[in-house]
């Protein structure tokens, strides 16, 4: 089997996995839907699913192209290894899941993180990127913490206790985002800088 067939299996596998463990977080969540769409972890793993199931079968299409580009499956490698630090650094401790509850917060915090960072690391193609890119990949949490924000003072509830307005204070929030925001330029330059080094020349 060569590379571009254990490419694929292994694509396939891991899209099919993530949108089990993500469409499952939807039907047992007491949450609201548009209260799970609004977590970090849950965004990021289906971005995970929708890209691997976009560049392994629809290489292609527009959306094919698109997810299929390093700079995108980087980015989602960036994002979905936040998800992985803050969660099983920070928030890991906040609460006590049970059951099926258990099982996807272990999937879509610590599995599949590692799963794709794996995928990206060894499967991926490698090219040159550009340390702008990294400023690129700011965009995204940006908006999402923007948005967390923005609905959080409109319904009064935030997805994460360092993003709560009402018990930290606003100035307080100010200061969490931009220490995210560092983490995601510093971990963002960390893979740029293992990609160019497996660059294949």
């Amino acid at each position: 089997m060569n590379n571009t067939n254990i490419q694929t299996v292994s694509a396939f596998l891991l899209a099919l996995i993530t949108w089990f463990c993500v469409i499952l977080q939807f039907y047992i969540s007491p949450d609201t839907f548009t209260n799970v769409i609004s977590y970090f972890t849950i965004l990021c793993n289906s971005l995970i699913a929708i890209n691997l199931t976009f560049s392994a079968f629809f290489p292609k299409t527009k959306l094919g192209n698109f997810f299929s580009t390093l700079s995108v499956k980087t980015a989602i490698a960036l994002y979905i290894f936040i998800v992985f630090v803050v969660y099983n650094t920070v928030l890991r401790g906040i609460w006590k899941p049970v059951g099926w509850q258990l099982f996807l917060d272990n999937m879509l915090h610590v599995a599949i993180p590692i799963l794709y960072i794996l995928y990206w690391l060894f499967l991926v193609n490698k090219g040159k990127l550009s340390w702008k890119n990294g400023f690129y990949w700011l965009i995204f949490p940006l908006i999402y913490l923007i948005y967390s924000l923005i609905r959080g003072s409109m319904v009064g509830w935030y997805p994460y206790p360092f993003l709560n307005v009402d018990k930290l204070g606003f100035g307080q929030v100010i200061v969490n985002i931009f220490i995210m925001l560092i983490i995601f330029l510093v971990s963002g330059s960390a893979l740029i800088a293992i990609n160019n080094k497996f660059e294949k020349k």
